[in-house]
């Protein structure tokens, strides 16, 4: 698929393959192979597709330079609009994003600048996953709040019915058989949840066809790890909304609700660059209130990774403000009749304004209590509750650490507490554009140097940071020498730190007693250490496979050999899943015809999730654990 085609709005496409009769839909896939490879650009900016001499396929995009539209792709054979051609064009070009929010409207209720907002800072559309364990049969959280949940309207419950039954669909079907036609399925449920009012559910559709499209293709930025939780997280959205009864938070809003956040003082943590797999790029700026409240100002439009890289001193579009977002990170605001909605974003609404303030290190001003925390402490906070569990996805966290060195593919320091474990740091994107992964190799080459972090846990890896700032620590002379005008702090998405930027080699610390020349002491690890290796590799064989593919491998495979290590290890409810999805896979019930008597997937589909669930639980218990693991007697720096 070429990135250079105009994207498709999925309901477009939904509606091309579905106009499409039986025979024309098994050739759809061959028909879209390469398919891109021949588009022609026209210079009144449409897209041309030639399929034989007598069928020539035009995409005209919208003044967004989005296929809005079923008319803006015609074709000139006589099957037309319900042809083969059209819909393999179609098929080819990237899928369109839904259709962005409304402005924020004219708030009407007041919302506490206090640690309400803070801790409603942070919240995405992933809240709520962490709701998954109740379909596998756990009970409620007796100190949840009792209040009544909504009920959903007959078409939301009839919207999360046929989402639930297309992802199960194409659960069932998995990468090998996940071709056009069933990312078609999905899309058209996806378009009729957005319609009912579930632009959640929608995403999370969205984000399941895409990441089939990614690896049918093979594309190299493709994990199959991500395709399953992806998967994970839309069965559950469309099984506990087609209940009859969600969460507020399932359901998802499709427009940014701002509200009434009177008059604020803010002061800039860090800005990170924004670059999203569907072409958005763009600036976030963290921002903290005297109180410890956590707001940001983001700027994200279409453009990719120029855009990314552009913004980072793009005008902050606030109130009147004259400071750019780089400005903004290392000063202040004080905002007059501001607008904040859910996740603690300031909109700019009409009658906001906003004069800057000076900026505060982080040493002395309201970003101090974030490093007086020790990490094991604020990961445990976010993982106290669902709710925190999902805020932690875009939580940030600070700690002092010490470098360590380089190990693999990241960097080990050690948190400069005693006790503490050894934490890895990777890069916060890592895009070879964005200087991430390079300011992280440039400060590995410095063992010993004392360094405090600002950064994002990574709550899929054991006692892993992914750092968007870094900064010098107060009193240590092995630390950073950063320039007075960054004031105190260096994004490390923008800022490239140089030679000049750290202390002479000569003013390095002697190594530890003990520490050899010979390859350094790996941190623990739990998760790889861990027989849930095996549950994880079978819902990943379901992903890539099928249906079909789990109940070979199940039947390849003694019980006890495969499920025998989780039951020695205490991990008996994981092997049940396991052996409960395994067997399911493999009921294939038929009557006296030979034909299936039940040919449903949704019991297939209940089983992969329910062990899905448990396994997210069970290894998000074990990375909250690796944060407080003890260092290894052996992990030191290597000698110089």
């Amino acid at each position: 698929m070429s990135t250079e085609l105009p994207p498709v709005a999925p309901e477009v496409l939904a509606e091309a393959v579905e106009n499409l009769t039986a025979r024309l839909r098994k050739k759809l896939d061959d028909a879209t192979a390469g398919c891109a490879d021949g588009a022609v650009h026209e210079a009144d900016g449409s897209v041309t597709f030639r399929f034989g001499e007598d069928a020539l396929v035009t995409l005209r995009p919208g003044p967004a330079g989005t296929v809005t539209e079923a008319g803006q792709a015609t074709c000139t054979c006589l099957l037309a609009p319900r042809c083969l051609h059209r819909a393999a064009a179609l098929g080819a070009a990237p899928l369109a994003d839904a259709a962005p929010p409304e402005p924020a409207p004219e708030p009407t209720a007041a919302v506490p600048t206090g640690a309400g907002a803070g801790a409603a800072a942070g919240a995405t559309a992933e809240a709520g996953v962490g709701a998954a364990p109740a379909v596998s049969g756990d009970p409620a959280d007796p100190s949840g709040p009792a209040e009544p949940v909504p009920a959903l309207n007959p078409a939301q419950l009839g919207a999360a019915a046929a989402l639930w039954h297309a992802a199960a669909e194409a659960l069932a079907a998995g990468v090998t058989a996940g071709g056009a036609v069933v990312q078609a399925e999905l899309l058209r449920a996806a378009h009729t949840a957005r319609l009912a009012g579930l632009p959640r559910a929608e995403a999370a559709a969205l984000r399941v066809v895409r990441g089939l499209r990614s690896a049918r293709e093979r594309r190299t930025a493709h994990r199959l790890g991500d395709l399953t939780g992806s998967f994970r997280e839309l069965l559950h959205t469309a099984g506990v909304l087609a209940s009859g009864a969600a969460d507020p938070a399932l359901t998802g809003t499709s427009r940014r609700a701002y509200t009434a956040g009177g008059s604020l003082q803010v002061h800039g943590l860090c800005r990170e660059p924004v670059l999203s797999a569907t072409g958005y790029g763009g600036v976030v700026t963290h921002l903290l209130a005297p109180d410890g409240s956590r707001y940001s100002i983001s700027d994200v439009r279409p453009g990719g990774l120029a855009r990314a890289r552009g913004a980072g001193r793009a005008s902050v579009a606030l109130g009147g403000a004259t400071l750019d977002h780089a400005g903004l990170a290392r000063g202040g605001l004080r905002v007059v009749g501001a607008t904040v909605s859910a996740e603690g974003r300031l909109g700019a609404g009409r009658g906001v304004k906003a004069t800057p303030l000076p900026g505060a290190a982080w040493a002395d001003g309201p970003a101090a209590p974030l490093f007086a925390r020790p990490a094991a402490e604020a990961v445990a906070a976010l993982l106290a509750g669902t709710a925190d569990a999902a805020a932690a996805e875009t939580a940030l966290i600070g700690c002092d650490v010490v470098v360590v060195g380089a190990a693999g593919d990241h960097l080990l320091v050690h948190e400069a507490r005693p006790d503490a474990p050894l934490l890895r740091l990777l890069p916060a994107h890592p895009h070879p554009e964005l200087p991430h992964t390079e300011n992280l190799r440039r400060i590995a080459s410095y063992p010993g140097l004392h360094l405090r972090v600002l950064g994002r846990p990574d709550l899929d890896r054991a006692a892993t940071l992914r750092p968007v700032a870094v900064g010098p620590v107060a009193g240590e002379p092995y630390t950073l020498r950063l320039p007075e005008e960054w004031l105190g702090r260096a994004d490390l998405g923008y800022d490239r730190l140089q030679g000049s930027h750290f202390p002479p080699p000569d003013a390095a610390p002697e190594p530890a007693a003990g520490a050899g020349p010979g390859p350094m002491a790996e941190a623990p690890d739990p998760l790889a250490d861990s027989p849930l290796w095996r549950v994880r590799r079978l819902l990943e064989t379901g992903v890539a496979g099928g249906r079909r593919a789990v109940a070979e491998a199940a039947r390849g495979t003694a019980p006890q050999t495969a499920y025998g290590p989780l039951r020695r290890a205490g991990l008996t409810a994981a092997a049940d899943l396991a052996a409960a999805l395994a067997a399911e896979a493999d009921r294939r019930p038929r009557d006296a015809f030979g034909r299936l008597a039940d040919p449903s997937p949704d019991g297939y589909a209940w089983a992969w999730l329910a062990a899905a669930t448990h396994l997210a639980a069970a290894e998000r218990s074990l990375v909250a654990a690796s944060w407080t693991a003890a260092t290894p007697s052996g992990a030191t720096p290597a000698a110089r």
